[in-house]
């Protein structure tokens, strides 16, 4: 019987880790760089703390993707579909309301959603998030956005711009909705049924939609940030205002949502040249309220989701390569039986003077330890035979100088690091 993965699963395989060192060793960095301390919440929560306060359209559409059942307690719970909720939650449950503002987190690790599978995105996906607590400053809005550029910039992207619109916030957002209803309610008739059901329970998801019916009706349709309050409109002047004194490219894009519904003012994505229809590498935005609505007290909060695998597959789109990993440039090779036992002691020498090595198992003949020294691309072939245990030494060939000597066993360690560090 043969197995394979399930839909929208996927293995990662060795050769991809060199993309996965570079992107996570990177996103450490910068978090590091930026201030942000790392947090690691579980894996399986409570279902309602990812449904609550959400709006009809976006709750029933993430019911439907969740991982969920009972456990053995009869407790509802899911496996995570985002990270946000569960920092949210870990914030007010450890008390980071009294830390000295603003708390900065970073969290990476799986998530699961039973959505379509698309590229660059699968059903148990990796996910690096950045979230900045207590402050309202826009500011703050720009380091969540500078973080997310600097990623990409520093891994090799080209072309990066960022997609920004404000979607205003409690008080001037009901205001903006009804002008936006009352323009698709006029092209009722033009709009598909999926696009008639958003309105009807989610309106700013309409100006997501794929559907090209509604494409050719959004140029007319009302802007966000055309009926902001003065608080909101005055935020995004000020982010606005960091970005081009930062010389930091961006678009105003009035069609720009996020799908959760916890968002307010500040909404983006961080969008790459050559990638094609899949051109917005990852996004973020503002969500004052979500603390409260977990229990907390008032608490302004931004941040933004990055998916591992997303960044993989875009940089392999833009021919970007990270380096290539660390391996083994030594292995010991014996040949007779009183040769092995001496074989696995040089071998565990090297190893803990940290020079990365391998051992050669079996009895095979020493043409075919050979053959596999070449085929795991090592530079060093250490050989034990009668003749080197009788003199205590070791030959050394080097297999891409094509040369070869003679080391004693007490200075064969000493010996490697010079070469290697030479």
């Amino acid at each position: 019987m043969r197995f394979q993965t399930l839909r929208g699963f996927n293995d990662t395989l060795p050769d991809d880790f060199r993309y996965w060192r570079r992107i996570i060793g990177k996103a450490q960095e910068l978090t590091g760089r930026f201030g942000y301390v790392q947090i690691d919440p579980p894996i399986l929560e409570e279902t309602r703390l990812f449904l609550r306060g959400l709006q009809e359209g976006s709750a029933v559409v993430l019911d439907k993707e969740l991982y969920t059942f009972e456990d053995r307690d009869g407790a509802n719970v899911s496996l995570r579909p985002e990270f946000t909720a569960s920092l949210m939650r870990a914030y007010v449950e450890h008390g980071m309301a009294s830390w000295p503002k603003p708390v900065k987190l970073f969290a990476i690790g799986p998530l699961f959603r039973h959505e379509k599978p698309q590229a660059g995105r699968f059903r148990q996906h990796v996910q690096f998030n950045a979230e900045l607590l207590g402050e309202e400053d826009a500011a703050a809005d720009l380091e969540i956005m500078q973080l997310a550029y600097s990623l990409y910039h520093e891994l090799g992207f080209r072309g990066l711009t960022f997609q920004l619109n404000s979607i205003g916030c409690p008080q001037c957002r009901p205001a903006y909705i009804q002008h936006l209803v009352a323009y698709f309610q006029e092209q009722w008739d033009r709009l598909p049924a999926v696009d008639q059901r958003r309105l009807q329970v989610n309106p700013l998801r309409v100006l997501d939609s794929k559907e090209e019916a509604t494409l050719r009706l959004l140029p007319g349709a009302p802007r966000s940030v055309d009926h902001l309050c003065e608080t909101c409109r005055e935020h995004f002047q000020s982010l606005t205002g960091y970005l081009d004194s930062l010389s930091l490219p961006f678009t105003v894009n009035s069609r720009l949502v996020r799908g959760f519904d916890y968002y307010v003012r500040t909404v983006f994505e961080v969008w790459g040249e050559e990638l094609g229809a899949q051109n917005a590498l990852c996004g973020g935005g503002r969500y004052d309220g979500l603390v409260e609505s977990v229990g907390g007290p008032a608490t302004p909060g931004v941040g933004v989701g990055i998916g591992i695998e997303r960044i993989v597959m875009s940089m392999r789109g833009q021919g970007i390569q990270p380096p290539a990993l660390d391996h083994p440039e030594v292995m010991v090779l014996h040949h007779g039986l009183q040769a092995k036992p001496v074989a696995i002691r040089i071998v565990s020498d090297i190893r803990s003077a940290r020079i990365p090595a391998l051992l050669s198992f079996g009895d095979r003949s020493l043409k075919a330890q050979l053959k596999a020294a070449d085929r795991a691309a090592v530079r060093f072939a250490l050989l034990l035979g009668e003749e080197e245990l009788a003199q205590n030494t070791v030959t050394v060939r080097d297999l891409k100088a094509g040369s070869q000597t003679v080391v004693s066993q007490e200075e064969i360690v000493g010996w490697l690091q010079d070469q290697l560090t030479a």
